[in-house]
């Protein structure tokens, strides 16, 4: 056996042995430039990576919230009105169908009601207008299709839910009180209370406010017994009363029914004045001449299905009697096929 001598002894143990390429030099120790270098720029790449995704995440939380604010804008409680948003129909009905039992009442209606303007639904007995509108009013739900208020799918579930959306039905019965007076009638159900007490002078005020803005003026008082009243007046008073719950859409069921000739011309003129008030009013009648004198847009009804819908200026009398009673109307088509 060889014995180390005393120059092999001195020797260091990593004596003839090559550095490992990748053993990091102690602290204190020089670093190569070149490694020094590189570590500098991998260290400036991290940094703008971090910078750019700080940028990112910012520009996403502007996005958010633009998003948020956009939402809150067209929540239904603050929609803008139809004719702000690029025509836009108050009221939309997409494919109406209403079943009772084996009776198919409504089939696939599909109908716009714009805002401001007076919209008449027309059909024979029997052919689903009182179905329509008591689903409008929420008395019956759909079974099929939808309902669209303002631009947002609505279920409406009771005359409670129509009439917070600001849909107001009169109908033919008017749903007065005969024995109260005319203030009491238009506030029914919503007193106004001051002091523990009914607030009379402002209901009085408003009741007076509302007539005159309708242009009432046939009534003597406002305290005046509601069952002393003419059937045109008593009208008047029903469409005050929706008005004055702030309603966006009318429904008048058979306003002129039963009516005289000055009675009638009453109700024309305040469905005009509804109009021009940015109402939209949807008009139930049988009477053709008041349909023609009124209504902007006219709807058809047959068996449960609408059969035309259109400007009161593509429809005359004959052709609306027509599509009342066989669903079809040769005048309507030729007027059609003269147009294309």
């Amino acid at each position: 056996m060889t014995t180390p001598s005393a120059d092999d002894e001195a020797r260091p143990a990593d004596a003839g042995r090559a550095p490992a390429p990748d053993e990091a030099p102690l602290p204190g120790e020089a670093q190569d430039p070149d490694t020094a270098e590189g570590a500098a720029v991998e260290a400036e790449k991290a940094a703008a990576a971090a910078e750019a995704a700080a940028l990112e995440a910012e520009h996403a939380a502007t996005r958010a919230e633009d998003a948020f604010a956009t939402a809150q804008t067209l929540a239904p409680e603050t929609a803008t009105p139809a004719t702000s948003n690029g025509g836009q129909p108050l009221l939309r009905l997409v494919g109406i169908g209403k079943n009772f039992g084996p009776v198919r009442a409504l089939v696939g209606v599909d109908l716009d009601v714009p805002i401001g303007q007076v919209t008449a639904i027309v059909g024979d007995n029997g052919a689903g207008k009182s179905t329509l509108i008591k689903t409008i009013a929420g008395i019956w739900q759909q079974d099929h299709g939808e309902l669209i208020w303002q631009g947002h799918p609505v279920r409406i579930h009771s005359p409670k839910g129509a009439t917070d959306l600001g849909i107001a039905t009169v109908y033919q019965d008017l749903a007065l009180c005969d024995n109260l007076d005319i203030v009491q009638n238009m506030f029914l159900g919503r007193e106004p209370v001051k002091f523990f007490q009914l607030d009379e002078v402002s209901m009085e005020t408003a009741a007076k406010r509302t007539l005159a803005d309708l242009h009432v003026v046939t009534v003597r008082s406002v305290r005046q017994l509601v069952g002393s009243l003419s059937g045109g007046q008593r009208q008047a008073v029903a469409v005050a009363k929706a008005v004055l719950r702030q309603a966006k859409l009318v429904i008048m069921d058979e306003p002129t029914a039963a009516l005289g000739v000055t009675q009638t011309r009453v109700v024309l003129d305040l469905i005009r004045r509804l109009k021009s008030q940015d109402i939209a009013v949807i008009v139930i009648s049988h009477n053709l001449t008041d349909v023609l004198a009124v209504a902007d847009r006219i709807a058809v009804l047959y068996l449960g299905r609408l059969v035309a819908v259109g400007p009161m200026s593509q429809f005359d009398s004959q052709s609306i009697v027509d599509l009342m009673t066989t669903g079809s109307s040769k005048r309507i088509t030729a007027a059609a096929a003269e147009q294309s």
